[in-house]
């Protein structure tokens, strides 16, 4: 069994339990934690993700944000400076980015945020180094889904610190994790 296959057996027998109502927004996000070197064999598996979802009785609803710093400042004004001067791409702009981020995973779901029985899935957080923290997005996107919130995370784990690519620090996080190598149950 490949470390994608274990992958999937741990999200689908997680995503099969019972699941909480009354769970603040951080509670309710599971970081599916994996190597980076697999982030292609997991895209190729995504749907596997999906079916164990369907057959928990949850909907299940994806957002990729691999090309979103990209579109991003392909509609920026100011996008010839930045590329021309990229050290002009101050901290403002990229909060600006950081809340068009969220407002674009929010409209991508079309609505299935909303669903308190639903799977709400981010891919691509890697991308999003160095251009903003994953955990801020985290942060922001986790009271916009009412069912829980899973984040396909390229990195670490050890406790409850992530480490993103293993490249920068990590951050202390109470998300729930849910790994190929530990059972989380």
């Amino acid at each position: 069994m490949s470390d994608i296959d274990a992958l999937v057996g741990a999200y689908e027998r997680f995503v099969a339990l019972p699941w909480s109502r009354n769970l603040a927004p951080a509670q309710r996000v599971w970081m599916v934690v994996y190597p980076p070197n697999d982030e292609r064999r997991l895209r190729a598996r995504i749907a596997a993700f999906a079916v164990a979802t369907a057959k928990a009785k949850k909907t299940w609803s994806v957002a990729d944000v691999t090309n979103s710093f990209g579109d991003w400042i392909g509609r920026n004004p100011y996008r010839e400076t930045y590329f021309k001067s990229p050290d002009k791409l101050s901290a403002a702009a990229l909060r600006d980015f950081e809340r068009d981020l969220v407002v674009q995973v929010r409209s991508s779901l079309d609505g299935a945020a909303n669903d308190s029985d639903g799977v709400v899935a981010v891919l691509g957080v890697g991308s999003l180094f160095p251009f903003t923290k994953v955990s801020k997005f985290i942060e922001d996107l986790a009271p916009e889904a009412a069912g829980r919130l899973v984040v396909f995370f390229p990195g670490e784990r050890d406790g409850s610190n992530y480490r993103l690519l293993e490249a920068r620090d990590g951050w202390n996080y109470l998300a729930t994790p849910i790994t190929a190598t530990e059972d989380t149950l």
